[in-house]
């Protein structure tokens, strides 16, 4: 039923009905506007019928001196106020976001006899808790003569929902020295606050007061303790309490498969989904948000394709919200086709929308695509924001661009962004990739903020790249200064000594990196068959297939070799014959990923392996001649970018 607030019977003073009969023209029938106009001596009897009230859709228009025009009917004594009439006023600003029109109605009831109302005080801490006005919140909460529970949950939910969960846990503090006795949506909003801290000690304190006030099985606060020790990264003791609910519903499985896709365990994640369907439990856009950046994290397209099935059969229309999430799935999983058609389809793109796919477009090294959908945002969609120039300024790097590029990093003054170190960190990566090495250190040294580590790292990469020795030496100093736990730099520096033949240089370093306790990350590389992923780490040896991938790997060693392949044994930095060295080099962990791909997938199909690290040089050369003896596609994705290797290329054009 369509709210209404009704106005004054009975309007006698002739200035206020002239003021207000052309107004009422705006919300009420065109009869009853004629009417008033011709007989104002009947205004009482029009505005006291059922013509005369104002809808819902109505409460915030405004009067044509720019005040609300309820408001200005008030002030002009064409309508009493109550603090009902506040109330859904500010009920109305909070649904639409409308903050300034709420300072305008609360000024005004500070002005009333009803300023001390508790009802439409709460109302006004939600509003302004709901428009991130949380010091506006804070001064309504603190100025009230009296409080209810609904005063002291409103606060501290507002600021579990504006990130400020040390201020929500204080005054939940407070509101126990007040003697006043939580509820499950006090506890609910607090473990949210705790969640937010993240470390689970607070966490565990409030999980005792649950128990001591009889909450733990009320299904309201135990769902809220499974996502509180969840955001906590706590996944065994958010288990233990999902376990002992009698009564479940959609939020507690919500909150256990969002924990699991933060830490990246997308198979537990997708396990649970698939209990919660069993269970009769209807997923939410919440529920698939969460499994489709689980299935992303760890590059999981096939179930990822599964649960988009359940999704379209569930009827869930593809807002910008799951779209995103599912592009990202589809763009992390190697298809960024599919990651497009997602795209297309969104019902509405909003910023986010455009970032995921340009940052789809720029990891899958797609720049003159990432350029093309940049100026299509520009000319189409939302405003780009920092993160959209960091997309295409990535892109950039990955694909050569670098006038379009430097072109797009001064733009950003035109759109009055501050760049920041991810965007410095990405120029330099473009003009070091681009070989422009001491324009990269100029620019390095003209930086109006602190260089740091990331920023030197990109030099050092360069440097790597163009075998520059001195100001890679240069840069790694930097970066052991800055950053000295990070075993890759060190690397890096040992590679571009061996490279340029200083092989007790490159000694030296690996020696450094034993003395200080830097350990290297030990390569593994991964590859999904029939919903199974299989990891394989350099010369592995526990594989139970590990003959067959063996043998397979040497058939195509010998038929890559026969159209040109020569190992480039320059990636290898140990003191051996030529001869080992390349034995070495063919069992790196990509490689026997992809030999056991091609051993038990089906033929034709494409392949997709997922790395830890950068792919080497070399793995990277032969991944392109065995694309085309096996005439199939295969998608590397690395730490870097994806690689798509088709008939003896690679999409990167060997620009990586």
């Amino acid at each position: 039923m369509t709210k209404a607030i009704q106005m004054k019977k009975h309007i006698t003073n002739p200035s206020i009905l002239n003021s207000i009969i052309p107004i009422t023209g705006q919300f009420f029938s065109t009869s009853c506007a004629v009417a008033l106009e011709s007989e104002p001596q009947r205004v009482h009897k029009v505005l006291g019928s059922s013509i005369g009230v104002i809808q819902d859709k109505d409460l915030l228009k405004k009067a044509p001196n720019g005040e609300l025009l309820v408001l200005y009917l008030i002030d002009n004594g064409a309508m009493d106020a109550d603090a009902r009439l506040y109330n859904q006023l500010l009920k109305k600003c909070t649904e639409w976001k409308r903050v300034k029109e709420g300072k305008r109605v609360h000024e005004h009831l500070l002005k009333s006899r009803f300023r001390d109302y508790i009802v439409p005080n709460n109302t006004l801490i939600n509003m302004y808790a709901k428009c991130e006005c949380m010091g506006y919140a804070r001064k309504v909460f603190d100025e009230m003569r009296e409080r209810d529970m609904v005063s002291w949950t409103a606060l501290i939910t507002g600021y579990s929902q504006n990130e400020g969960s040390e201020e929500g846990l204080g005054v939940f503090v407070e509101m126990l020295r007040c003697g006043f006795m939580p509820n499950q949506f006090t506890f609910g909003s607090v473990l949210k606050a705790a969640g937010g801290l993240g470390g689970g000690g607070t966490g565990r304190q409030l999980h005792g007061i649950c128990v001591k006030f009889g909450y733990e099985e009320n299904v309201y606060v135990g769902s809220a303790l499974v996502d509180m020790y969840a955001r906590c990264g706590l996944m065994d003791e958010a288990k233990i309490v999902f376990d002992k609910l009698s009564c479940k519903n959609e939020v507690s499985w919500n909150g256990l498969i969002a924990g699991h896709a933060r830490k990246g365990e997308g198979e537990i994640a997708v396990k649970l989904f698939a209990e919660m369907k069993r269970g009769g439990f209807h997923p939410s856009h919440f529920t698939f948000s969460s499994v489709y950046a689980a299935c992303a994290s760890i590059g999981a397209l096939e179930p990822g394709k599964w649960l988009h099935v359940h999704m379209i059969k569930s009827g869930l229309k593809l807002i910008a919200f799951i779209g995103n999430t599912l592009l990202d799935m589809y763009a992390k999983s190697g298809s960024i086709d599919d990651a497009r058609k997602v795209f297309d389809r969104l019902v509405k793109k909003d910023v986010v929308s455009w970032n995921s796919m340009l940052t789809a477009y720029a990891q899958h090294g797609l720049g003159k695509e990432t350029v093309e959908c940049f100026e299509e945002m520009r000319r189409i969609g939302p405003e780009p924001n920092e993160v959209t120039f960091l997309c295409a300024l990535t892109a950039c790097s990955h694909a050569g661009l670098l006038d379009k590029g430097m072109h797009y990093f001064e733009l950003m003054k035109k759109f009055k962004i501050e760049p920041n170190i991810s965007h410095y960190v990405t120029v330099v990566d473009l003009l070091g990739r681009s070989g422009q090495l001491d324009r990269a250190g100029k620019f390095i040294n003209e930086m109006p903020i602190e260089p740091n580590a990331a920023v030197w790292k990109a030099l050092l990469g360069a440097c790597r790249m163009h075998k520059n020795l001195e100001l890679g030496v240069y840069a790694a100093e930097h970066v052991f200064e800055l950053d000295p736990h990070d075993s890759g730099p060190h690397i890096l520096l040992s590679n571009i000594y061996a490279s340029a033949g200083r092989r007790s240089d490159a000694a030296r370093v690996r020696k450094m990196m034993n003395e200080s306790g830097v350990k290297k990350e030990p390569a593994c590389s991964w590859v999904e068959i029939e919903n199974a992923v299989h990891m394989f780490v350099a010369n592995d040896d526990s594989h139970p297939q590990r003959e067959e991938i063996r043998n397979m790997w040497e058939k195509i060693t010998d038929k890559i070799k026969e159209i040109g392949y020569v190992p480039d044994t320059s990636h290898v930095l140990w003191f051996m014959d030529q001869q080992e060295r390349e034995e070495r080099l063919q069992y790196h962990s990509e490689r026997l990923a992809l030999a056991f791909a091609l051993l038990y997938s089906p033929p034709g199909s494409p392949i997709r392996i997922k790395k830890n690290i950068r792919v080497c040089g070399d793995c990277h050369t032969a991944f392109k001649f065995v694309s085309k003896v096996v005439d199939r596609e295969i998608i590397l994705r690395d730490t870097n970018r994806f690689h798509h290797f088709r008939n003896g290329s690679c999409s990167c054009g060997d620009y990586w």
